[in-house]
């Protein structure tokens, strides 16, 4: 057993050494042919950071010969494999995109531009500048090339990021409302209606407006608060005919309540 495992090893090693050897061979080399080949080979291995390195090395003598096409569209796959370099592998995509417009690859390459800019989409939390990058470019894809067969994952990634859009939204909207940024918490959860009438937080983030809406009248000063007031009653009158049967109607009825209390208050220290 024990000579069986130190042969397996032997060969394991030889096996690395003979792969350096080989690589060293290729980088050294000047032949342009035998270079491409071996890191066509590294390639198909997924040895994606020696493919990156011969492809990178023989890329000027073959870009504009035939075998230009084949390289420029394998070396954005070793950098979309290789440690997840999404951002770099999208534009070399993009190039093979332009360069090789009429190729049986293009539409794929295309796709794959867009796919890498998704991949690169943070979680729902940070920054979402490749989030949008990816939507857009994506919708562009599906209104040219419709009938692709990369159609319904496209589809399906303009859906998945949209939701996380709307996630933030609605966690950005709550956080101005728990700060008691009570004005700026009624622009950021209109908005998000306006932008999402269908989220299943709709009915929560409308009582959370009813409930800035009441607070921001609460806090201001006195010569605004009729007119506040008057909003809280029309943001709970929108809110009641939306959500009838909501498990919030009863604190949303004492809000306006409260907000018709304060209205004849107001009224009679007026007169």
């Amino acid at each position: 057993m024990r000579k069986s495992s130190i042969f397996i090893t032997a060969l394991a090693l030889i096996a690395i050494l003979t792969s350096c050897s080989e690589f060293r061979r290729a980088q050294k080399s000047d032949d342009w042919e035998y270079k491409y080949q071996t890191a066509l080979k590294y390639y198909e291995k997924g040895d994606y950071y020696k493919a990156i390195f011969l492809f990178e090395e023989v890329q000027p003598y073959v870009k504009v010969r035939k075998e230009g096409e084949e390289l420029l569209f394998k070396y954005a796959y070793s950098y979309y494999h290789y440690k997840d370099q999404y951002i770099y592998a999208a534009s070399l995509f993009e190039s093979f995109y332009t360069t090789y417009a009429r190729s049986d690859k293009a539409i794929e390459a295309r796709f794959m531009q867009a796919f890498c800019l998704y991949k690169q989409s943070p979680q729902y939390n940070l920054d979402q500048t490749y989030t949008l990058q990816a939507i857009d470019l994506t919708q562009n894809f599906l209104n040219k090339y419709p009938e692709s067969e990369y159609a319904p994952r496209a589809e399906q990634i303009i859906s998945e990021l949209r939701v996380k859009l709307e996630k933030k939204a609605y966690e950005n909207a709550k956080t101005y409302y728990n700060l008691r940024l009570y004005k700026s918490a009624m622009t950021a959860l209109e908005n998000f209606r306006q932008e999402y009438p269908d989220s299943k937080y709709l009915e929560e983030t409308e009582f959370l407006k009813l409930r800035a809406t009441y607070n921001h009248a609460k806090l201001s000063i006195r010569s605004k608060q009729e007119e506040r007031y008057k909003n809280t009653i029309d943001a709970y009158e929108n809110f009641a005919s939306k959500f009838p049967s909501s498990t919030y109607m009863k604190e949303a009825e004492n809000l306006y309540e409260d907000a018709v209390d304060e209205i004849n208050k107001l009224k009679t220290q007026n007169s």
